[in-house]
């Protein structure tokens, strides 16, 4: 039986986390499939992929020329969602960060509550994050704080990289308007999916820091959210949404 979920998860080296992800995601139930989007990764992850793909039909793979970006990735995922007929569509990281057991409250928000976006928020109910450094904490919580005043969504997890689309919104998307490689791209489909009058929900979750691998991270992404929230908030004054 074809499942109508499809997990979209980007990778670049996260050979140590990539056949667990994929076991406990597909154990959520029949209707979840994955496709993992690599980045060439050096450590060999996309050779573990297909090795699973010998054995499990409900995982597939696309493999780029190398290091590309979190938001190409997902948009490229995206677009071979959109070509098949899955009907809820989900981010999720590789590394254990986001619970994949959190997969089917989302789809269950999606399918049976009317929403059209579901987010897995880390602030939705105070702050959940386990084993951050402060610094980085207070980085990512007030620059959520930032955003939502700039750009006017009235989110608390503006870039969380854990949420379910109804098919209908990523048709809805401009993807060429969509530019962010980083977190940026979570603020960005967040704008435009709330400026389109989409339902949106956000549900709380536990985010963890990474079991193993490392951290994408860097100033550039950073410094590259921090222009597409203003680029964004003028976008708004000027109603060029």
């Amino acid at each position: 039986m074809k499942g109508d979920s499809l997990v979209i998860i980007p990778t670049y080296n996260e050979k140590k986390n990539i056949e667990a992800i994929i076991k406990e995601v597909l154990s959520q139930g029949e209707e979840f499939e994955v496709l993992i989007v690599d980045d060439n990764s050096p450590d060999g992850t996309g050779d573990i992929v297909r090795e699973i793909l010998r054995e499990e039909s409900r995982v597939h793979l696309l493999e780029r020329k190398g290091k590309l970006g979190l938001g190409s990735a997902y948009i490229i995922g995206f677009r071979w969602a959109l070509k098949r007929d899955y009907q809820f569509i989900y981010e999720m990281d590789a590394d254990f960060s986001h619970d994949p057991s959190n997969l089917s409250i989302i789809r269950k928000s999606l399918l049976e509550e009317g929403f059209d976006l579901v987010i897995g928020s880390r602030y939705k109910n105070g702050v959940n994050v386990i084993n951050w450094p402060i610094s980085r904490l207070l980085l990512s919580y007030s620059a959520n704080l930032f955003a939502k005043k700039i750009i006017g969504v009235p989110l608390s997890d503006l870039t969380s990289g854990f949420k379910g689309f109804k098919r209908e919104v990523l048709n809805s998307l401009d993807f060429k308007k969509i530019n962010a490689e980083g977190y940026g791209f979570q603020i960005e489909i967040h704008f435009y999916t709330y400026w389109n009058k989409f339902r949106i929900k956000e549900v709380p979750i536990i985010f963890v820091e990474r079991r193993s691998g490392d951290s994408k991270m860097s100033k550039k992404i950073i410094w590259e959210a921090f222009w597409i929230v203003w680029k964004l908030g003028l976008s708004r004054l000027f109603k060029r949404i």
